[in-house]
Protein backbone atom coordinates (compact mmCIF):
# COMPACT_ATOMS: atom_id res chain seq x y z
CA UNK A 1 0.00 0.00 0.00
CA UNK A 2 1.12 3.16 -0.80
CA UNK A 3 0.85 5.49 2.51
CA UNK A 4 2.46 8.86 1.34
CA UNK A 5 1.02 11.86 2.51
CA UNK A 6 1.79 13.93 -1.22
CA UNK A 7 0.39 17.94 -1.46
CA UNK A 8 0.47 19.31 -4.89
CA UNK A 9 2.79 22.48 -5.64
CA UNK A 10 0.15 25.50 -6.88
CA UNK A 11 0.80 25.33 -10.68
CA UNK A 12 1.89 27.70 -13.13
CA UNK A 13 -0.92 28.60 -15.78
CA UNK A 14 -0.12 27.26 -18.90
CA UNK A 15 1.82 29.44 -21.30
CA UNK A 16 -0.23 30.93 -24.72
CA UNK A 17 1.25 30.64 -27.19
CA UNK A 18 1.51 33.60 -30.13
CA UNK A 19 1.09 31.87 -33.52
CA UNK A 20 3.33 34.39 -35.20
CA UNK A 21 3.74 34.48 -38.73
CA UNK A 22 6.86 31.83 -39.33
CA UNK A 23 6.21 30.48 -35.78
CA UNK A 24 6.73 26.57 -35.25
CA UNK A 25 2.96 26.54 -33.86
CA UNK A 26 1.30 28.42 -36.73
CA UNK A 27 2.85 25.92 -38.97
CA UNK A 28 1.21 22.97 -36.69
CA UNK A 29 -2.06 24.58 -36.32
CA UNK A 30 -1.98 24.74 -40.21
CA UNK A 31 -1.06 20.91 -40.63
CA UNK A 32 -4.21 20.24 -38.07
CA UNK A 33 -6.50 22.19 -39.71
CA UNK A 34 -5.76 20.46 -42.89
CA UNK A 35 -6.04 17.31 -41.39
CA UNK A 36 -9.47 17.68 -39.96
CA UNK A 37 -10.97 19.76 -42.65
CA UNK A 38 -10.38 17.16 -45.46
CA UNK A 39 -12.04 14.21 -43.68
CA UNK A 40 -15.37 13.13 -42.24
CA UNK A 41 -15.09 12.21 -38.71
CA UNK A 42 -17.08 9.19 -37.32
CA UNK A 43 -18.19 10.13 -33.79
CA UNK A 44 -20.30 7.31 -31.66
CA UNK A 45 -21.46 7.47 -28.60
CA UNK A 46 -19.05 5.90 -25.88
CA UNK A 47 -20.83 3.38 -23.12
CA UNK A 48 -18.56 1.80 -20.77
CA UNK A 49 -15.54 2.12 -23.00
CA UNK A 50 -17.00 0.90 -25.87
CA UNK A 51 -17.79 2.84 -29.06
CA UNK A 52 -22.10 2.64 -29.85
CA UNK A 53 -23.79 3.65 -32.97
CA UNK A 54 -27.62 4.01 -33.62
CA UNK A 55 -29.82 3.98 -36.42
CA UNK A 56 -30.60 7.74 -35.83
CA UNK A 57 -27.43 10.15 -37.42
CA UNK A 58 -26.51 13.64 -37.51
CA UNK A 59 -24.00 16.07 -39.32
CA UNK A 60 -21.98 18.41 -37.70
CA UNK A 61 -20.97 21.56 -40.33
CA UNK A 62 -18.82 24.38 -39.83
CA UNK A 63 -20.27 27.74 -39.03
CA UNK A 64 -17.72 29.72 -41.13
CA UNK A 65 -18.88 27.26 -44.32
CA UNK A 66 -21.77 26.02 -43.03
CA UNK A 67 -22.02 23.42 -46.23
CA UNK A 68 -18.80 21.87 -45.25
CA UNK A 69 -19.35 18.38 -42.99
CA UNK A 70 -16.66 18.12 -40.75
CA UNK A 71 -18.67 14.59 -38.80
CA UNK A 72 -21.05 12.20 -38.33
CA UNK A 73 -22.40 11.45 -35.30
CA UNK A 74 -25.16 8.49 -33.64
CA UNK A 75 -27.87 9.87 -31.65
CA UNK A 76 -28.36 8.00 -27.94
CA UNK A 77 -32.31 7.05 -27.59
CA UNK A 78 -33.28 5.86 -23.74
CA UNK A 79 -32.00 2.44 -24.31
CA UNK A 80 -28.63 4.02 -24.42
CA UNK A 81 -28.89 6.48 -22.03
CA UNK A 82 -29.76 3.38 -19.54
CA UNK A 83 -26.58 1.39 -20.64
CA UNK A 84 -24.28 4.51 -19.72
CA UNK A 85 -25.79 4.78 -16.43
CA UNK A 86 -25.44 1.00 -15.64
CA UNK A 87 -21.92 1.31 -17.11
CA UNK A 88 -21.15 4.62 -14.69
CA UNK A 89 -22.70 2.81 -11.53
CA UNK A 90 -20.63 -0.46 -13.03
CA UNK A 91 -17.23 1.69 -12.48
CA UNK A 92 -18.12 3.47 -9.36
CA UNK A 93 -17.27 1.48 -6.66
CA UNK A 94 -13.59 0.71 -7.99
CA UNK A 95 -13.26 4.60 -8.94
CA UNK A 96 -14.09 5.95 -5.92
CA UNK A 97 -11.83 3.27 -3.85
CA UNK A 98 -9.34 4.24 -6.12
CA UNK A 99 -6.26 6.74 -4.27
CA UNK A 100 -6.95 10.14 -5.06
CA UNK A 101 -3.36 10.21 -6.21
CA UNK A 102 -4.22 8.09 -8.87
CA UNK A 103 -6.75 9.76 -9.54
CA UNK A 104 -4.93 12.95 -9.94
CA UNK A 105 -2.27 11.16 -11.92
CA UNK A 106 -4.77 10.49 -14.81
CA UNK A 107 -6.06 14.02 -14.44
CA UNK A 108 -2.47 15.72 -15.02
CA UNK A 109 -1.58 12.54 -17.53
CA UNK A 110 -4.40 14.34 -19.83
CA UNK A 111 -3.39 17.93 -18.85
CA UNK A 112 -0.04 16.85 -20.58
CA UNK A 113 -1.20 15.32 -23.72
CA UNK A 114 -3.44 18.38 -24.30
CA UNK A 115 -0.38 20.32 -23.90
CA UNK A 116 1.69 18.73 -25.91
CA UNK A 117 0.87 15.83 -28.19
CA UNK A 118 -2.31 16.75 -29.02
CA UNK A 119 -2.44 20.63 -28.72
CA UNK A 120 -2.78 21.31 -32.25
CA UNK A 121 -6.13 18.47 -33.07
CA UNK A 122 -7.46 19.72 -30.26
CA UNK A 123 -6.97 23.52 -31.16
CA UNK A 124 -8.19 22.58 -34.99
CA UNK A 125 -11.13 20.56 -33.52
CA UNK A 126 -12.11 24.02 -31.37
CA UNK A 127 -11.32 26.16 -34.40
CA UNK A 128 -13.36 24.40 -37.28
CA UNK A 129 -16.44 23.27 -35.14
CA UNK A 130 -17.29 25.73 -32.29
CA UNK A 131 -15.86 28.97 -34.95
CA UNK A 132 -13.39 30.04 -32.85
CA UNK A 133 -9.86 32.42 -33.93
CA UNK A 134 -6.48 30.12 -33.42
CA UNK A 135 -5.35 32.63 -30.35
CA UNK A 136 -9.29 32.15 -28.72
CA UNK A 137 -8.74 28.43 -29.10
CA UNK A 138 -5.47 27.96 -27.95
CA UNK A 139 -6.71 29.89 -24.75
CA UNK A 140 -9.55 27.86 -24.46
CA UNK A 141 -9.12 24.11 -25.62
CA UNK A 142 -5.34 24.16 -24.66
CA UNK A 143 -4.32 26.75 -22.17
CA UNK A 144 -7.23 26.84 -19.51
CA UNK A 145 -8.33 23.07 -20.34
CA UNK A 146 -4.85 22.36 -19.14
CA UNK A 147 -5.22 24.62 -16.36
CA UNK A 148 -8.45 23.16 -14.85
CA UNK A 149 -6.74 19.86 -14.98
CA UNK A 150 -3.63 21.01 -12.80
CA UNK A 151 -5.20 23.54 -10.68
CA UNK A 152 -7.88 20.94 -9.87
CA UNK A 153 -4.93 18.47 -8.75
CA UNK A 154 -3.86 20.99 -6.48
CA UNK A 155 -7.08 21.96 -4.93
CA UNK A 156 -8.12 18.68 -4.40
CA UNK A 157 -4.65 18.18 -2.08
CA UNK A 158 -5.41 21.10 0.02
CA UNK A 159 -9.17 19.53 0.74
CA UNK A 160 -8.43 16.08 1.39
CA UNK A 161 -5.78 18.21 3.59
CA UNK A 162 -8.19 20.42 5.90
CA UNK A 163 -8.98 18.39 8.79
CA UNK A 164 -10.10 19.28 12.58
CA UNK A 165 -8.51 19.36 15.51
CA UNK A 166 -8.53 16.44 17.53
CA UNK A 167 -8.46 16.62 21.73
CA UNK A 168 -6.29 14.56 24.19
CA UNK A 169 -7.56 11.16 24.00
CA UNK A 170 -9.61 11.46 20.57
CA UNK A 171 -8.76 11.60 17.03
CA UNK A 172 -10.54 13.19 14.75
CA UNK A 173 -10.45 13.56 10.53
CA UNK A 174 -12.92 14.23 8.00
CA UNK A 175 -13.23 11.82 4.94
CA UNK A 176 -14.11 13.79 1.49
CA UNK A 177 -16.24 10.42 0.00
CA UNK A 178 -17.44 10.57 -3.57
CA UNK A 179 -21.35 10.73 -3.44
CA UNK A 180 -23.54 8.25 -4.23
CA UNK A 181 -24.62 7.75 -7.80
CA UNK A 182 -24.20 9.56 -10.94
CA UNK A 183 -23.35 13.15 -12.05
CA UNK A 184 -25.04 14.12 -15.10
CA UNK A 185 -22.51 16.54 -17.07
CA UNK A 186 -24.22 18.47 -19.67
CA UNK A 187 -21.82 20.86 -21.42
CA UNK A 188 -21.86 24.17 -23.67
CA UNK A 189 -20.78 24.58 -27.50
CA UNK A 190 -18.42 27.24 -26.58
CA UNK A 191 -15.59 26.35 -24.30
CA UNK A 192 -13.95 22.77 -24.77
CA UNK A 193 -11.82 23.82 -21.41
CA UNK A 194 -15.39 24.02 -19.85
CA UNK A 195 -16.78 20.77 -21.28
CA UNK A 196 -13.84 19.10 -20.15
CA UNK A 197 -14.14 20.43 -16.87
CA UNK A 198 -17.91 20.02 -15.84
CA UNK A 199 -17.06 15.87 -16.59
CA UNK A 200 -13.85 16.04 -14.66
CA UNK A 201 -13.88 18.05 -11.52
CA UNK A 202 -16.61 15.26 -10.78
CA UNK A 203 -14.51 12.33 -12.07
CA UNK A 204 -11.16 13.65 -9.88
CA UNK A 205 -12.91 13.69 -6.52
CA UNK A 206 -13.85 10.07 -7.34
CA UNK A 207 -17.16 10.20 -9.17
CA UNK A 208 -18.88 8.80 -11.95
CA UNK A 209 -20.48 10.93 -14.81
CA UNK A 210 -22.73 10.42 -17.81
CA UNK A 211 -22.22 13.69 -20.27
CA UNK A 212 -24.28 14.99 -22.89
CA UNK A 213 -21.92 17.19 -25.20
CA UNK A 214 -23.01 19.81 -27.22
CA UNK A 215 -23.82 19.16 -30.38
CA UNK A 216 -21.73 22.16 -32.11
CA UNK A 217 -18.97 21.36 -29.83
CA UNK A 218 -19.11 17.54 -30.89
CA UNK A 219 -15.78 17.50 -32.83
CA UNK A 220 -13.28 18.65 -30.06
CA UNK A 221 -15.46 16.56 -27.35
CA UNK A 222 -14.94 13.46 -29.25
CA UNK A 223 -11.49 13.78 -29.78
CA UNK A 224 -11.37 14.62 -25.38
CA UNK A 225 -12.54 11.11 -25.00
CA UNK A 226 -9.98 9.72 -27.20
CA UNK A 227 -7.28 11.34 -24.95
CA UNK A 228 -9.16 10.66 -21.52
CA UNK A 229 -8.97 6.63 -22.78
CA UNK A 230 -5.38 7.07 -23.67
CA UNK A 231 -4.70 8.70 -20.37
CA UNK A 232 -5.94 6.00 -18.60
CA UNK A 233 -9.49 6.87 -17.45
CA UNK A 234 -11.05 3.42 -17.11
CA UNK A 235 -13.93 2.56 -18.48
CA UNK A 236 -17.38 3.44 -17.60
CA UNK A 237 -16.00 6.21 -15.96
CA UNK A 238 -17.09 9.04 -18.17
CA UNK A 239 -20.18 8.10 -20.68
CA UNK A 240 -20.55 9.98 -24.00
CA UNK A 241 -23.86 10.83 -25.19
CA UNK A 242 -24.35 12.44 -28.24
CA UNK A 243 -28.24 13.28 -28.82
CA UNK A 244 -30.95 15.19 -27.84
CA UNK A 245 -31.19 16.86 -24.64
CA UNK A 246 -34.43 16.75 -23.38
CA UNK A 247 -34.49 12.88 -24.00
CA UNK A 248 -31.09 12.05 -22.19
CA UNK A 249 -32.27 14.67 -19.32
CA UNK A 250 -35.84 12.48 -19.50
CA UNK A 251 -33.92 9.63 -18.39
CA UNK A 252 -31.22 10.96 -16.27
CA UNK A 253 -33.51 13.01 -14.28
CA UNK A 254 -35.88 10.25 -13.74
CA UNK A 255 -32.93 7.72 -12.10
CA UNK A 256 -32.69 6.62 -8.62
CA UNK A 257 -29.17 7.14 -8.60
CA UNK A 258 -28.98 11.02 -10.63
CA UNK A 259 -26.38 12.62 -7.33
CA UNK A 260 -25.59 15.54 -9.39
CA UNK A 261 -25.46 18.08 -11.60
CA UNK A 262 -22.68 20.01 -13.44
CA UNK A 263 -24.52 22.78 -16.48
CA UNK A 264 -23.24 25.14 -18.44
CA UNK A 265 -25.70 26.74 -20.68
CA UNK A 266 -28.86 28.95 -20.62
CA UNK A 267 -30.83 30.16 -17.68
CA UNK A 268 -34.24 28.42 -19.09
CA UNK A 269 -32.67 25.36 -19.76
CA UNK A 270 -31.04 25.07 -16.23
CA UNK A 271 -34.65 25.89 -14.74
CA UNK A 272 -36.38 23.25 -16.40
CA UNK A 273 -33.57 21.40 -15.08
CA UNK A 274 -34.39 22.42 -11.09
CA UNK A 275 -38.01 21.74 -12.35
CA UNK A 276 -37.53 18.01 -12.67
CA UNK A 277 -35.31 17.41 -9.68
CA UNK A 278 -38.10 18.75 -7.55
CA UNK A 279 -40.48 16.66 -9.79
CA UNK A 280 -38.60 13.61 -8.62
CA UNK A 281 -37.11 14.58 -5.43
CA UNK A 282 -38.88 11.69 -3.50
CA UNK A 283 -36.85 9.07 -6.51
CA UNK A 284 -33.77 9.71 -5.77
CA UNK A 285 -31.57 8.34 -3.09
CA UNK A 286 -30.07 11.03 -1.85
CA UNK A 287 -30.60 14.74 -3.02
CA UNK A 288 -28.93 15.45 -6.10
CA UNK A 289 -26.12 18.49 -6.01
CA UNK A 290 -26.98 20.92 -8.82
CA UNK A 291 -24.14 23.23 -10.11
CA UNK A 292 -24.74 25.43 -13.02
CA UNK A 293 -23.35 28.44 -14.30
CA UNK A 294 -26.10 30.24 -17.19
CA UNK A 295 -26.80 33.30 -18.70
CA UNK A 296 -25.05 36.80 -18.39
CA UNK A 297 -25.79 40.26 -19.78
CA UNK A 298 -22.33 41.63 -18.66
CA UNK A 299 -21.65 45.04 -18.54
CA UNK A 300 -18.99 47.78 -19.21
CA UNK A 301 -19.39 50.99 -16.78
CA UNK A 302 -16.89 54.10 -17.70
CA UNK A 303 -16.68 56.86 -15.33
CA UNK A 304 -15.87 60.28 -16.22
CA UNK A 305 -12.55 59.98 -15.15
CA UNK A 306 -11.90 57.08 -17.27
CA UNK A 307 -9.75 57.05 -20.66
CA UNK A 308 -11.56 57.04 -23.49
CA UNK A 309 -9.31 54.30 -25.62
CA UNK A 310 -9.68 52.34 -22.72
CA UNK A 311 -13.10 51.73 -22.69
CA UNK A 312 -13.34 51.72 -26.35
CA UNK A 313 -10.75 48.85 -26.82
CA UNK A 314 -12.71 46.68 -23.73
CA UNK A 315 -15.70 46.88 -26.02
CA UNK A 316 -14.39 45.74 -28.63
CA UNK A 317 -12.29 42.83 -27.26
CA UNK A 318 -15.11 42.55 -24.55
CA UNK A 319 -18.14 42.42 -27.22
CA UNK A 320 -16.78 40.87 -30.12
CA UNK A 321 -13.62 38.40 -29.55
CA UNK A 322 -15.62 35.09 -30.53
CA UNK A 323 -18.43 36.78 -32.02
CA UNK A 324 -20.10 37.55 -28.26
CA UNK A 325 -20.39 33.93 -27.90
CA UNK A 326 -19.18 33.97 -24.03
CA UNK A 327 -20.94 34.18 -21.01
CA UNK A 328 -19.07 36.87 -20.07
CA UNK A 329 -19.04 38.68 -23.24
CA UNK A 330 -19.57 42.73 -22.66
CA UNK A 331 -22.96 43.43 -24.20
CA UNK A 332 -24.23 46.37 -23.03
CA UNK A 333 -22.12 49.36 -21.82
CA UNK A 334 -22.55 53.02 -19.83
CA UNK A 335 -20.60 55.78 -21.06
CA UNK A 336 -21.02 59.34 -19.70
CA UNK A 337 -21.97 61.52 -22.38
CA UNK A 338 -18.64 63.56 -21.84
CA UNK A 339 -16.68 60.54 -22.74
CA UNK A 340 -18.98 59.17 -25.58
CA UNK A 341 -17.68 61.24 -28.92
CA UNK A 342 -14.01 59.81 -27.96
CA UNK A 343 -14.95 56.28 -27.71
CA UNK A 344 -17.33 56.30 -30.15
CA UNK A 345 -14.62 57.69 -32.38
CA UNK A 346 -12.07 54.81 -31.25
CA UNK A 347 -14.64 52.18 -31.71
CA UNK A 348 -15.36 53.12 -35.17
CA UNK A 349 -12.03 53.38 -36.36
CA UNK A 350 -10.89 49.72 -34.94
CA UNK A 351 -14.04 48.19 -36.15
CA UNK A 352 -12.88 49.54 -39.68
CA UNK A 353 -9.70 47.77 -39.31
CA UNK A 354 -11.75 44.58 -38.14
CA UNK A 355 -12.09 41.68 -40.53
CA UNK A 356 -14.58 38.81 -40.17
CA UNK A 357 -14.00 35.63 -42.25
CA UNK A 358 -13.23 32.16 -42.24
CA UNK A 359 -11.37 30.49 -39.16
CA UNK A 360 -7.97 29.21 -41.25
CA UNK A 361 -7.96 33.18 -42.39
CA UNK A 362 -5.56 34.25 -39.89
CA UNK A 363 -5.98 37.82 -40.22
CA UNK A 364 -10.18 37.73 -39.01
CA UNK A 365 -11.05 38.93 -35.56
CA UNK A 366 -14.22 37.55 -35.78
CA UNK A 367 -15.52 34.74 -37.45
CA UNK A 368 -19.44 33.10 -37.83
CA UNK A 369 -21.79 32.62 -35.01
CA UNK A 370 -22.13 29.10 -33.89
CA UNK A 371 -25.38 28.20 -36.15
CA UNK A 372 -28.51 29.36 -37.96
CA UNK A 373 -30.59 29.81 -35.23
CA UNK A 374 -28.02 31.37 -33.13
CA UNK A 375 -27.88 33.96 -36.76
CA UNK A 376 -31.44 34.52 -37.12
CA UNK A 377 -31.56 35.51 -33.35
CA UNK A 378 -28.99 38.28 -33.89
CA UNK A 379 -30.49 39.06 -36.69
CA UNK A 380 -33.94 39.72 -35.36
CA UNK A 381 -32.72 42.06 -32.49
CA UNK A 382 -30.64 44.08 -35.01
CA UNK A 383 -33.86 44.38 -37.47
CA UNK A 384 -35.57 45.54 -34.08
CA UNK A 385 -33.13 48.59 -33.46
CA UNK A 386 -33.66 50.04 -36.66
CA UNK A 387 -37.33 50.21 -36.47
CA UNK A 388 -37.31 51.54 -33.07
CA UNK A 389 -37.49 54.87 -32.07
CA UNK A 390 -35.53 54.06 -29.01
CA UNK A 391 -32.49 52.43 -30.54
CA UNK A 392 -29.83 53.67 -33.25
CA UNK A 393 -27.61 51.10 -35.35
CA UNK A 394 -23.77 52.69 -34.87
CA UNK A 395 -22.31 50.64 -36.53
CA UNK A 396 -22.47 47.35 -38.17
CA UNK A 397 -25.90 45.95 -38.83
CA UNK A 398 -25.33 43.33 -41.48
CA UNK A 399 -25.33 40.03 -41.48
CA UNK A 400 -25.13 37.11 -44.19
CA UNK A 401 -24.96 33.23 -44.55
CA UNK A 402 -25.05 32.42 -47.47
CA UNK A 403 -21.65 30.49 -46.87
CA UNK A 404 -21.50 30.60 -43.26
CA UNK A 405 -23.35 32.81 -39.85
CA UNK A 406 -21.57 35.80 -40.14
CA UNK A 407 -22.48 38.97 -38.56
CA UNK A 408 -20.61 41.99 -38.56
CA UNK A 409 -19.75 43.35 -35.10
CA UNK A 410 -22.77 45.69 -34.37
CA UNK A 411 -22.86 48.47 -31.65
CA UNK A 412 -26.35 49.75 -30.79
CA UNK A 413 -27.20 53.03 -29.17
CA UNK A 414 -29.98 52.78 -26.46
CA UNK A 415 -31.95 55.97 -25.91
CA UNK A 416 -33.78 53.80 -23.44
CA UNK A 417 -31.57 52.71 -20.56
CA UNK A 418 -34.26 49.69 -20.75
CA UNK A 419 -34.14 49.26 -24.35
CA UNK A 420 -34.93 45.46 -25.25
CA UNK A 421 -31.39 44.81 -26.68
CA UNK A 422 -29.72 46.34 -22.40
CA UNK A 423 -31.78 43.76 -20.51
CA UNK A 424 -32.12 40.85 -22.66
CA UNK A 425 -29.18 38.18 -23.33
CA UNK A 426 -28.58 37.69 -26.69
CA UNK A 427 -24.79 35.63 -27.38
CA UNK A 428 -23.60 37.26 -30.48
CA UNK A 429 -21.17 39.97 -31.74
CA UNK A 430 -23.86 43.09 -30.66
CA UNK A 431 -23.76 45.44 -27.41
CA UNK A 432 -25.75 47.79 -26.88
CA UNK A 433 -24.72 51.34 -25.27
CA UNK A 434 -26.51 53.67 -23.12
CA UNK A 435 -24.74 57.37 -22.96
CA UNK A 436 -25.25 58.81 -19.12
CA UNK A 437 -25.32 62.33 -17.71
CA UNK A 438 -22.38 62.85 -16.17
CA UNK A 439 -23.64 64.20 -13.33
CA UNK A 440 -25.92 61.20 -13.07
CA UNK A 441 -23.21 58.88 -12.51
CA UNK A 442 -24.90 56.75 -9.03
CA UNK A 443 -27.81 56.91 -10.46
CA UNK A 444 -26.97 55.03 -13.12
CA UNK A 445 -25.17 52.11 -11.66
CA UNK A 446 -28.50 51.87 -9.52
CA UNK A 447 -29.78 51.42 -13.24
CA UNK A 448 -27.26 48.83 -14.27
CA UNK A 449 -27.97 46.29 -11.09
CA UNK A 450 -31.51 46.85 -11.57
CA UNK A 451 -31.74 46.58 -15.60
CA UNK A 452 -31.06 43.02 -15.69
CA UNK A 453 -31.87 39.59 -13.78
CA UNK A 454 -28.41 38.20 -14.53
CA UNK A 455 -25.03 38.66 -12.31
CA UNK A 456 -22.29 37.13 -14.18
CA UNK A 457 -19.76 39.96 -14.79
CA UNK A 458 -18.98 43.34 -15.03
CA UNK A 459 -16.47 45.91 -15.46
CA UNK A 460 -15.80 49.48 -14.58
CA UNK A 461 -13.58 51.93 -16.24
CA UNK A 462 -12.59 55.10 -13.62
CA UNK A 463 -8.85 56.51 -13.00
CA UNK A 464 -10.77 57.82 -9.93
CA UNK A 465 -10.53 55.64 -6.94
CA UNK A 466 -13.39 56.95 -4.89
CA UNK A 467 -15.26 56.32 -7.86
CA UNK A 468 -14.33 52.80 -8.26
CA UNK A 469 -15.37 51.99 -4.91
CA UNK A 470 -18.45 53.61 -5.40
CA UNK A 471 -19.37 51.30 -8.29
CA UNK A 472 -17.87 48.23 -6.12
CA UNK A 473 -20.08 49.23 -3.67
CA UNK A 474 -23.46 49.59 -5.98
CA UNK A 475 -22.77 46.82 -8.34
CA UNK A 476 -21.51 44.30 -5.82
CA UNK A 477 -23.93 41.88 -6.51
CA UNK A 478 -24.67 42.31 -9.76
CA UNK A 479 -21.41 40.16 -10.82
CA UNK A 480 -19.71 37.18 -9.60
CA UNK A 481 -16.53 38.61 -11.20
CA UNK A 482 -16.14 42.40 -11.58
CA UNK A 483 -12.86 43.99 -13.29
CA UNK A 484 -11.19 47.21 -12.81
CA UNK A 485 -10.00 49.08 -15.71
CA UNK A 486 -10.14 45.51 -17.86
CA UNK A 487 -12.47 43.93 -20.01
CA UNK A 488 -15.49 41.46 -18.15
CA UNK A 489 -14.41 38.43 -20.47
CA UNK A 490 -11.34 36.30 -19.92
CA UNK A 491 -10.90 34.70 -16.10
CA UNK A 492 -7.81 32.80 -16.11
CA UNK A 493 -8.40 29.86 -13.68
CA UNK A 494 -6.18 30.11 -10.25
CA UNK A 495 -6.59 33.62 -10.91
CA UNK A 496 -10.38 34.73 -11.11
CA UNK A 497 -12.16 31.75 -10.20
CA UNK A 498 -15.57 32.05 -12.18
CA UNK A 499 -19.10 32.20 -11.64
CA UNK A 500 -22.40 34.51 -10.83
CA UNK A 501 -25.58 34.32 -9.15
CA UNK A 502 -28.88 35.71 -9.77
CA UNK A 503 -30.33 34.06 -12.62
CA UNK A 504 -26.34 33.34 -13.61
CA UNK A 505 -26.05 30.29 -11.86
CA UNK A 506 -25.29 28.88 -8.59
CA UNK A 507 -22.32 30.55 -8.30
CA UNK A 508 -19.56 27.84 -7.19
CA UNK A 509 -16.78 29.05 -8.62
CA UNK A 510 -15.22 26.96 -11.69
CA UNK A 511 -11.38 27.28 -11.55
CA UNK A 512 -11.06 27.23 -7.29
CA UNK A 513 -11.75 24.94 -4.64
CA UNK A 514 -15.23 26.08 -3.95
CA UNK A 515 -16.90 24.10 -7.22
CA UNK A 516 -14.43 20.95 -6.52
CA UNK A 517 -15.99 20.50 -2.73
CA UNK A 518 -19.25 20.55 -3.95
CA UNK A 519 -18.55 16.98 -6.36
CA UNK A 520 -17.77 15.05 -2.23
CA UNK A 521 -19.82 14.05 0.18
CA UNK A 522 -17.91 14.64 3.15
CA UNK A 523 -17.72 12.66 6.43
CA UNK A 524 -17.22 13.16 9.77
CA UNK A 525 -15.06 10.72 12.06
CA UNK A 526 -14.38 10.24 15.55
CA UNK A 527 -12.22 7.95 17.58
CA UNK A 528 -11.71 8.09 21.52
CA UNK A 529 -9.03 5.98 22.95
CA UNK A 530 -10.32 5.67 26.31
CA UNK A 531 -14.31 5.61 25.84
CA UNK A 532 -16.61 6.46 29.17
CA UNK A 533 -17.63 3.27 31.77
CA UNK A 534 -20.05 5.49 33.18
CA UNK A 535 -23.17 7.21 32.71
CA UNK A 536 -22.57 9.52 35.09
CA UNK A 537 -20.40 13.21 34.81
CA UNK A 538 -18.78 15.26 37.90
CA UNK A 539 -22.07 16.94 38.74
CA UNK A 540 -24.18 14.51 39.55
CA UNK A 541 -24.36 14.55 43.16
CA UNK A 542 -26.57 15.47 46.22
CA UNK A 543 -23.21 16.86 47.94
CA UNK A 544 -22.49 20.52 47.96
Amino acid sequence: MNNTLFSFPKPENEPVLGYKPGSPERKEIRKALDELYNMVTDIPAIIGGKEVRTAETGTIVMPTESHHVLAKYYKVGEKEVQMAIDAAMKAHEEWANTPWLDRASVMLKIATLISGKYRWLINAATMLGQGKTTMQAEIDSACELVDFLRYNAYYASQIYSDQPCSDKGTLNYVTYRPMEGFVFAITPFNFTSIASNLCLSPVLMGNVCIWKPSTTAMLSNFLLMKIYKEAGLPDGVVNFLPGSGSLIGKVAFADKNLCGVHFTGSTGTFNSFWKSIGDNIANYRTYPKIVGETGGKDFIFAHTSANADQVATAIVRGAFEFQGQKCSAASRAYVPASLWPEVKRIVGEMLKEIKVGDVRDFSAFVNAVIDEASFDNCMRYIEHAKQSPDAEIVFGGTGDKSQGWFIQPTVILAKDPKYKSMCEEIFGPIITIYVYDDDKYEETLHLCDETSPYALTGAIFANCRKALRKGAEILKYAAGNIYYNDKPTGAVVGQQPFGGARASGTNDKAGSYLNLIRWTSPQAIKETFDPAHDYKYPFISDAE
